[in-house]
């Protein structure tokens, strides 16, 4: 793998999209702005689709008939992965972007493949993937870090007898949320009213997950917050996206299929001291769950004036309607400088890791 070929000839870059998730449509246009944005003096892409099956293809550009292209194969060797299509042709990346959202792709799964395969990539690695991606376990861990979180309660499906509804309205009060611990867009999200609600949203959530989780609902205001880099990472201004009235949240059609059902503000209106607040949890929350090179931050604002942080998405969207590459485009940055950043962020990181010693010579004999 020639990491100094950045400086000689074009970056080959693999666009890794689609998956087995229900977030596979949301990959497919995020990767298509990759693909048009990308440097194209400096990168030279290669577009690799994962089926809703899981199977790999070469596809000649990112679309959503992947299973038209070449089905390809890995092979795994520590001095020379490389992928080989249907007709023999060899496809070696010398760095990975992986733009897949939700399970099977952004939880850890695909970066530990990669990882093993030796080759770059860019974002959050193994351990910052499957812990951002579980709402529970993100929440566990910025409660420890003095992040302030919502009210929550969980349960497995095996424990779906013991739910009640009664004690959980004592707890988090109404309405309440009700959410796949492991998922994202919106998928699996209901927001319960009453008791009638209850339980099809708790099937629902179910449907997508075996631990859902259960939040305290926050009326307020929906910001959101981009961060960029390692050490140290920055935190842009942040934005607010406001919600027709046509509806009850933030759901997936309102993210993804009515034009009409959001108003985006960029920056968000606000004071300079909630600003810098939502910036500090922000950047926090980054560092607690150990994200790398970048992500988006979720938070509320209540009407009251507190902040929450309500979840960190590592794979944040890049379709035309989303939040993470418009907040930095307010900042000066355009998208392919934005893109061609956040290669370079995992090349470095790639070259940096290559300090650490994988071999121990010791007096054990086998």
């Amino acid at each position: 793998m020639r990491l100094n070929s950045l400086y000689m000839t074009k970056l080959k870059v693999g666009i890794l999209y689609g998956g087995k998730s229900v977030e596979h449509g949301v990959s497919i246009n995020s990767a298509r702005n990759i693909e048009a944005y990308i440097d194209k003096n400096l990168y030279e892409s290669y577009c690799i689709g994962i089926s809703t099956r899981g199977t790999w293809y070469a596809t000649p550009s990112v679309s959503k008939e992947i299973e038209k292209g070449s089905r390809l194969k890995l092979h795994l060797d520590g001095f020379n992965p490389y992928f080989e299509d249907e007709k023999g042709n060899t496809i070696k990346p010398d760095v990975i972007f992986p733009v897949l959202h939700g399970t099977d792709g952004e939880d850890g799964s695909i970066q530990g493949l990669i990882k093993a395969m030796g080759i770059p990539m860019v974002g959050t690695g193994v351990l910052g993937s499957a812990v951002a991606m579980s709402k529970l376990v993100a929440k566990q861990l910025m409660q420890q870090a003095g992040i302030p979180v919502t009210d929550f309660l969980f349960f497995h499906h095996d424990q779906l007898d013991e739910i009640n509804f009664e004690v959980v309205k004592e707890k988090l009060g109404l309405p309440f949320m009700v959410k796949a611990a492991n998922l994202g867009s919106s998928v699996g999200v209901s927001k319960v009213k009453n008791k009638e609600e209850f339980e099809a949203a708790l099937k629902d959530s179910f449907r997508y997950d075996d631990c859902i989780i259960l939040e305290e609902f926050v009326k307020g205001r929906e910001i959101e917050c981009a961060i960029l880099g390692n050490k140290p990472p920055k935190a842009s201004l942040p934005g607010e996206i406001i919600i027709s009235a046509n509806y009850d949240f933030y759901t997936f059609d309102a993210k993804y299929v009515d034009g009409e059902a959001v108003k985006i503000e960029v920056p968000a209106q606000l004071d300079e001291k909630t600003s810098d607040t939502i910036r500090e949890y922000s950047i926090k929350a980054y560092q607690q769950l150990q994200c790398e090179d970048f992500a988006r931050v979720d938070l509320f604002l209540s009407d009251s004036g507190k902040v929450y942080v309500n979840e960190i998405n590592t794979i944040p969207g890049f379709t035309n309607s989303s939040m993470y590459p418009m907040m930095w485009k307010d900042r000066g940055v355009s998208f392919t400088d934005l893109i061609s950043k956040l290669i370079q962020l995992g090349m470095e990181r790639y070259r940096n890791a290559q300090r650490i010693e994988k071999d121990f010579q010791s007096s054990l004999k086998f």
